[in-house]
């Protein structure tokens, strides 16, 4: 394991931890201090658990063509890596905010495991690890399809109910002794592939489910910086704009040789996002997973997962504010950030010359 994932090779020792193995140690190298890596969410974040808990013994996740690329299909929605294993991880698949399938976990459920755990390490081993949280797709998914026609004030409603629990349950975490974290934006949902084929867009996103996920993102900073601007209480973090960076990838996806940008590498339908590794689904599975961004009806191939691990450990802030992942980590411990989120901070931040005219987007 030890040298796995080149860019991880100034993170000290890295601890990799889920619920249901035990951890594993990646001896990364020097400059960073020695830290455990912690992911709570759903699917995009699950290292294997939801096929501990799935009552089916061969779920779809474990089978071929999920790993491919690693000849190891080990329960991850990917056919390789995903950002925990490039960047951890409590994480199940189909986990959600206010509620989640049997199978599954939500949040707080997460949570609440590892304080089950929480005697397994010291109050400052876990001051300076690093937690990562990824969720809220189950909850505006279901959301969208049990209320088709939702007025804008009640998806307003939904969002602050989603978004006000997340808080909460940060707020557990922080309570725990947690207190550096990072917070992806979510995707665009209406671009997931498994959505343009169930509500027929063909090419274009389906805007409700994006107007939601836009609608989440917004509350996501200033909630992380009520936390930020307590006196004294150490707590930090950075937000991914995972939103844009996926937007420019199925927009623009030849600049990031990406080639299919809006159908997936595995599965049926019209956009080939159903069914992926099913045992009673004959699903297809594109030649050269490298040239799609979508692996299955929702989940990113290896290329594009390794892309926003890249982004969230060393991009610029064009897309992670108001630090990256590896300033956040070789930050010290129980000071108060010097600088918080900022709407649009990115831009502001631009320096006005004649480079300004010069596209540098697809390089994040």
């Amino acid at each position: 394991m030890a040298g796995k994932f080149s860019f991880v090779s100034v993170m000290g020792a890295l601890l990799v931890l889920t619920i249901f193995h035990d951890p594993i140690i990646v001896d990364a190298g020097q400059g960073v201090p020695e830290v455990a890596l912690f992911t709570f969410g759903d699917s995009y974040y699950d290292a294997g658990n939801k096929a501990f808990l799935s009552k089916n013994k061969n779920p779809p996740q474990t089978l071929w063509p999920y790993g491919k690329s690693r000849d190891d299909p080990n329960g991850k929605f990917s056919e390789g890596y995903i950002v925990p294993d490039f960047i951890a991880s409590f994480a199940v698949a189909d986990a959600s905010i206010l509620g989640a399938p049997a199978e599954s976990m939500t949040l707080n459920q997460q949570v609440n495991k590892f304080r089950s755990m929480i005697s397994t390490w010291s109050d400052d081993y876990i001051e300076k690890s690093l937690f990562m949280i990824y969720i809220g797709t189950e909850d505006y998914l279901n959301f969208t399809k049990t209320n088709p026609t939702a007025t804008a004030s009640a998806q307003q409603a939904f969002v602050t109910s989603v978004t006000n629990k997340l808080k909460t349950d940060i707020g557990l975490l922080y309570s725990l002794g947690a207190s550096k974290f990072a917070v992806p934006m979510l995707a665009p949902l209406g671009c997931l592939p498994i959505v343009r084929q169930e509500y027929k867009t063909g090419n274009d996103c389906y805007e409700p489910l994006n107007d939601l996920a836009k609608q989440h993102n917004e509350k996501i900073g200033p909630i992380l910086n009520e936390y930020a601007k307590k006196p004294n209480g150490g707590f930090q973090f950075t937000v991914l704009d995972f939103y844009n960076a996926v937007i420019r990838r199925t927009t623009r996806s030849y600049n990031y040789r990406f080639y299919v940008a809006n159908s997936s590498c595995c599965g049926v339908g019209t956009h080939n996002a159903y069914g992926c590794g099913m045992a009673n689904v004959h699903s297809k599975l594109c030649e050269y997973q490298r040239s799609y961004f979508f692996f299955d009806g929702r989940h990113n191939t290896e290329k594009a997962q390794e892309e926003i691990a890249h982004l969230l450990y060393g991009a610029n802030t064009n897309v992670i504010h108001p630090m990256t992942v590896r300033e956040l980590i070789v930050f010290p411990a129980k000071e108060n950030m010097r600088e918080l989120w900022e709407p649009n901070k990115p831009s502001i931040r631009r320096r006005r010359s004649s480079r300004d005219y010069l596209d540098l987007s697809a390089y994040y």
